[in-house]
């Protein structure tokens, strides 16, 4: 016997999200020390730290974002890992004992060498970027405007503008468009148009020949 159920539990009444100016944050997430941009979506569980989240990006849940530039109309899918930690496999032991040594009362400050080093690779996340679920961006990677990386990759190197990424580690799939259509894309930068310009032209961005031919 199948039960027909349409909200569990009862008090959890599902209400259609309506973003402004005013970023969307879920109770759940953490920022720490970052520029949070207009009408961003931010998720359960995710945290972002020390980074820059532009314009109308959105991250679904359970991301990290650290020491990062996100630009603007990103879509992150959920569980995704841009500049993860790493330990350094380089010492005698590689546990974060020798880098976090003030919790485990071996010194009274922490290795702050090791901490600059990752905030020294940044990575930067273009316009229009869409990450799939569980994608993991390496530190100092750059992903262009408009690419895709396909989920579970994990990215260790530089991906170019409006290129398909997927795998471990990511490797090119295809591009999105031909070189002159995403020359012409770029030039436009229709991600910097206001937010006038944007609702005057929003109904030709579904139409990439018209869209190129009206505005490029």
């Amino acid at each position: 016997m199948l039960h027909s159920i349409d909200i569990f539990p009862t008090d959890r009444l599902r209400t259609p999200k309506r973003l402004s100016e005013q970023p969307l944050i879920h109770h759940s997430a953490v920022i720490y020390e970052s520029q949070i941009g207009s009408y961003t979506d931010i998720g359960p569980g995710c945290t972002i730290a020390e980074s820059v989240f532009d314009d109308y990006s959105y991250a679904a849940g359970d991301a990290s974002i650290i020491y990062a530039e996100v630009g603007k109309f990103c879509s992150i899918a959920s569980h995704a890992r841009i500049n993860p930690g790493n330990h350094p496999m380089d010492r005698v032991t590689q546990h974060h004992m020798t880098y976090r040594r003030v919790e485990y009362g071996f010194d009274s400050t922490d290795d702050v060498e090791f901490f600059k080093w990752r905030r020294d690779h940044r990575c930067v996340i273009g316009h229009d970027v869409w990450l799939g679920h569980a994608v993991v961006v390496m530190p100092g990677v750059t992903i262009g405007t408009g690419a895709v990386v396909g989920s579970q990759a994990v990215v260790t190197k530089d991906v170019a503008p409006y290129q398909v990424v997927a795998g471990v580690p990511a490797r090119p799939i295809r591009m999105r468009f031909s070189d002159d259509v995403i020359a012409k894309l770029l030039s436009i930068q229709w991600w910097n148009w206001d937010r006038c310009t944007l609702k005057e032209r929003f109904n030709d961005l579904r139409d990439v020949p018209a869209f190129i031919a009206k505005y490029g």
